[in-house]
């Protein structure tokens, strides 16, 4: 069963777009990407040459109803006005991290969505990869017994991270919307959802003064949160701590922690950012952890996966895995914390979402899809 590409075009052409434009581009047929646009037309000119695509508008991209998957790749204050245009549009969309930086504005995304019958999906795509979908293996296993409870923790530099990528000093780029949010999904992925939040979140020192050569020595304002820690209680029983801290340093390569811990073993997960990494589990009765073998694909840098996987839940009628509904789960627990923090009270988690079915296990990730669609399975 020969199974037709679904002809993609990117919205934002900024430092992002390369890691998705060299996976979607050389690693997944199911994917023609066909054009790129940016509001700074040099930098969709610079993006067309690199990648031999065609140079858009984003007018041009939404006429253009060849065009099926649009895959937006601008700022968090950006996501829900584009969005919004390519779902009216009659596109499907896959977005960076978050699907809005109002969860208002989100909810109007998925109903939307759903009036159209339009696909929506949304970053982090890493619980996709090898990593965490082995740490699911294990949990879906009961090799660690019931999880019991799960821990967070990620520490950055805002002084650095603000100056190289401003808009993490702007609503939707703080430390928890950034970067937590690759943690909230992993937990999401493995254990399901969440029905109740606590938390505190604080902006340190929101006055800075920049020292990059550019605009040497001018104020500028941290208009976002940048200590975020909270408290997550899942359906399944588990509780969880998670703590995101922009206030101390950066390390190369971070070393978050995010560990599970089971009546019957401990699990520690690899970094939540990156699509593989090592995943170790210490059972009752031994002390000192071993090494899972990788039970699934998807190893290197896959950026873009979830866009694949989505294309092909496209042509297959099926749901796709990075979907709209636990992006907005995701969202609302972000939003619970600080809802938290500024009432003092415990936040009920109104959405929910079902968790899909784990990647197949058993296929490299560079012939996977090409697997599945020369065999014409409906994974």
């Amino acid at each position: 069963m020969k199974i037709q590409p679904v002809k993609t075009a990117i919205v934002g052409s900024g430092g992002i777009s390369d890691a998705y434009l060299g996976t979607m581009i050389n690693k997944f047929k199911i994917l023609d990407v066909v054009g790129c646009c940016d509001r700074t037309p040099e930098k969709a000119h610079a993006k067309a040459q690199k990648y031999g695509i065609q140079e858009m508008t984003f007018e041009e991209v939404l006429a253009d109803d060849s065009i099926e998957i649009a895959v937006n790749l601008t700022a968090p204050m950006g996501h829900y006005p584009v969005i919004k245009q390519l779902l009216e549009a009659g596109k499907h969309v896959y977005t960076e991290k978050v699907l809005s930086v109002e969860l208002e504005h989100a909810a109007e995304l998925l109903k939307l969505a759903d009036e159209k019958h339009l696909y929506l999906g949304a970053a982090p795509d890493t619980f996709l990869g090898s990593a965490i979908q082995t740490a699911r293996f294990v949990v879906d296993s009961g090799l660690i017994g019931d999880v019991t409870s799960c821990v967070s923790i990620l520490t950055r530099d805002s002084e650095v991270f603000s100056r190289a990528f401003p808009f993490t000093a702007k609503p939707g780029g703080g430390i928890g919307f950034d970067v937590g949010i690759y943690s909230i999904t992993a937990l999401l992925s493995v254990l399901g959802p969440v029905t109740e939040v606590s938390g505190v979140t604080r902006t340190r020192r929101p006055e800075r003064q920049n020292f990059a050569l550019e605009n040497f020595g001018e104020p500028f304002q941290i208009e976002c949160e940048n200590l975020m820690a909270g408290t997550l209680q899942f359906e399944r029983g588990t509780v969880g701590n998670v703590l995101f801290d922009a206030n101390s340093i950066f390390t190369a390569p971070e070393r978050p922690v995010l560990t599970l811990h089971g009546t019957m073993g401990i699990l520690y997960m690899a970094d939540p950012d990156r699509f593989g990494g090592e995943v170790k589990v210490i059972l009752k009765g031994n002390n000192e952890p071993v090494v899972m073998q990788q039970s699934h694909a998807f190893a290197e840098e896959y950026r873009g996966l979830g866009v694949a996987e989505m294309a092909w839940s496209l042509r297959m009628g099926r749901k796709n895995r990075a979907n709209k509904e636990m992006a907005y789960h995701a969202l609302e627990i972000l939003h619970g914390i600080v809802k938290s923090g500024q009432s003092k009270m415990n936040q009920t988690i109104q959405s929910t979402f079902e968790q899909t079915p784990p990647i197949p296990r058993g296929y490299s990730g560079q012939t996977y899809f090409e697997f599945i669609e020369e065999m014409g399975i409906a994974q």
